[in-house]
């Protein structure tokens, strides 16, 4: 017996008993009064029992019927209450939320963007994942991720954050010690710390002449990642090209020079990965929303400077 197929039946057939009506039955749940009676007629022939008699004052349960009803008024309730849960949890979302973001974007932007997502949504348990290296969401049971560069065909849905650029800095006590480079290839006679995109050869853009070029540089140090290149930067070891709104606190707090004006590194595309196929749950949708703030409010900061 296919109880898969039989399920639809048993909730018709419930609605038929409790209300004592084919009649009844059909307005309530949208169908014709003779769809009904097939429905009914389906789900006797499947279990070789007599379900219902009908007279003059309408529909009479046999003794199978009444036990049935029993049992399958359950099922109904049942299901009436997972549908409700559901329609509750798209208003207030639930459970563990764990999303996968580049290393320089936790502070002040993820993070942030995290916290008043949970005053919103306090239901949720955010599990935050750091990671420079694209990460497939399935497979890393991922809600979300934040990724930049160029995208990985893939059947995710990708929301543009936005672009950032690079741009070459120093700490004051390096640069008096070694003077400030004028111009690109004067970066040959300083100690240059590269991360892992930026091996011996760089990506730059000469933003007068509006043309785009690359350099071959060898580093002196090497790290996996920006942020540790920028405690790199900030103890005196060397320049790096970073992220502009990574050395903004800094530049701000004249920890931190920017060297070659003209020149920028490469622009970043960072997207916004999910993958809901339909309408996103309201706590992504809000979450995504959040990360575009305080983003847009990094590069604000960091054009003013």
């Amino acid at each position: 017996m296919n109880t898969i197929k039989l399920a639809p039946l048993l909730l018709i057939f419930v609605e038929v008993a409790k209300m004592r009506s084919f009649t009844q039955a059909a307005k309530k749940l949208g169908l014709s009064k003779s769809a009904i009676s097939q429905q009914i007629k389906r789900l006797e022939a499947a279990t070789d029992q007599q379900l219902l008699v009908r007279n003059t004052r309408g529909v009479v349960l046999t003794s199978v019927g009444e036990k049935l009803l029993a049992k399958s008024e359950l099922l109904s309730e049942q299901l009436s209450m997972t549908l409700t849960e559901l329609d509750s949890e798209k208003e207030q979302p639930s459970g563990s939320f764990r999303v996968s973001v580049p290393p320089f974007f936790e502070k002040n932007i993820v993070v942030p963007a995290m916290a008043q997502l949970c005053t919103e949504f306090p239901l949720i348990s955010p599990e935050i994942l750091v990671n420079g290296r694209w990460q497939d969401l399935i497979e890393h049971n991922l809600d979300a991720a934040i990724f930049g560069g160029d995208l990985k065909d893939s059947n995710y849905r990708a929301l543009s954050i936005g672009k950032v650029s690079e741009r070459f800095c120093a700490s004051p006590r390096y640069i008096k010690q070694h003077g400030t480079p004028n111009q690109v290839s004067d970066l040959t006679q300083h100690k240059f710390i590269a991360t892992p995109w930026q091996h011996d050869k760089l990506q730059l853009m000469d933003i007068k002449q509006n043309t785009a070029f690359s350099f071959e540089l060898n580093h002196f140090a090497k790290t996996n990642t920006p942020n540790t290149a920028l405690e790199m930067v900030l103890n005196d070891m060397g320049i790096a090209i970073l992220p502009e709104f990574l050395m903004q606190p800094h530049l701000l707090g004249q920890k931190l020079e920017l060297l070659l004006p003209e020149t920028r590194g490469r622009a970043w595309h960072f997207y916004f990965l999910h993958q809901f196929m339909a309408e996103k749950p309201a706590h992504v949708t809000r979450f995504y929303q959040l990360i575009c703030h305080y983003f847009q409010q990094k590069m604000l900061l960091s054009n003013s400077n």
